[in-house]
């Protein structure tokens, strides 16, 4: 009775009614996630583990699975895909930081997305932004991005690499990218008059060249309620539009700084002296974008999708094999 029960429940999880159904809500869920840009692990995951059971009921109340090894292996694979999927869509992450020139990334994101199951190793990595070079095209085409980045490898020892938009620095199996967002970052130094230890900190301004004539940002300096406007001025064409240009830092430029109504120019070296201490402009540097990613499933998915693909060739290949595709037939 009992094993009755249970041939009758896995009939119909094999039924192809059942297959129309999670492939239809596996459809509304990749298009909800592609025309929206939203998660939609809570939809993908559910029409996906239906898609397994439905293959584990598939190959267990059809003799021909058993009869046929190359077709077994092969469904067994998609078996192993679709759960495959479904864990990477558990335990995935995605985010962007921002990094200015010399800067060590300590663990946070400014824009994160994780699956559930995300167990969050990203505070154990740590790498140190260089610097980057872009050539630019005639028309301001972006060239090949090269960032260095310095990083110590798992014996301890020091590593310096280029990465960029293609060409990911991985730690911990987080994989990060170059974006197309990069641009200036003043530094300040705060020197608070309570005699507290002073603070280095960047400003990034809007991404350049995409954002050339509004390069200026609003800020806090810290541990005060004071809001701080700062400008960069510069008259130099940094990227010509008519010719091959690289993204530089200008020659010479000046920060204009407003605190409240009193507004200042700086040159680096340059400081201003408040009731709540004093800031002093240390330089202009740059900052770059990253894009961060993290799928544990990537390697796994490559290998059972060729020992898939084998085995569904290995049946196609027996089954031809066992008589001649064009017969002769004797009159």
């Amino acid at each position: 009775m009992f094993q009755s029960s249970v041939m009758i429940l896995l009939r119909r999880l094999a039924s192809l009614k059942l297959t129309l159904v999670a492939l239809i809500i596996l459809g509304a869920a990749i298009w909800y996630a592609y025309i929206y840009e939203a998660p939609a692990t809570w939809v993908l995951v559910p029409s996906l583990l239906l898609l397994a059971l439905n293959l584990i009921a598939s190959v267990a109340t059809h003799p021909a699975f058993r009869r046929m090894s190359g077709l077994l292996l092969f469904h067994l694979g998609l078996i192993t895909i679709v759960l495959l999927v479904a864990l990477g869509r558990l335990t995935y992450l995605k985010g962007k930081v921002e990094l200015a020139q010399g800067e060590e990334f300590g663990g946070q994101l400014m824009e994160v997305e994780a699956g559930a199951w995300h167990w969050g190793r990203l505070d154990q990595v740590r790498f140190i932004n260089e610097g980057f070079r872009i050539a630019y095209a005639p028309g301001v085409q972006r060239g090949q991005t090269r960032n260095a980045v310095r990083y110590l490898d798992g014996s301890g020892k020091e590593q310096v690499m280029d990465i960029g938009d293609h060409t990911p620095l991985v730690l911990s199996g987080y994989r990060f990218y170059t974006s197309p967002n990069k641009g200036f970052a003043p530094a300040f130094i705060w020197h608070p008059a309570t005699g507290g230890a002073p603070v280095l900190g960047t400003v990034h301004l809007p991404s350049y060249p995409i954002n050339e004539y509004s390069q200026a940002r609003e800020w806090q300096l810290p541990g005060t309620a004071m809001r701080v406007w700062s400008l960069l001025q510069f008259d130099e064409v940094l990227i010509d539009p008519a010719s091959d240009s690289e993204f530089r830092l200008p020659n010479r430029h000046r920060m204009v700084v407003r605190i409240g109504e009193r507004r200042y120019e700086m040159q680096p070296g340059d400081a201003i002296d408040l009731a709540e201490g004093r800031l002093v402009y240390d330089g202009l540097r740059t900052w770059m974008g990253y894009t961060v990613f993290y799928d544990w499933t990537i390697h796994w998915l490559l290998v059972v999708s060729m020992l898939t693909v084998s085995a569904l060739g290995w049946h196609f290949w027996r089954k031809f094999a066992a008589r001649p595709w064009n017969e002769t037939r004797l009159a």
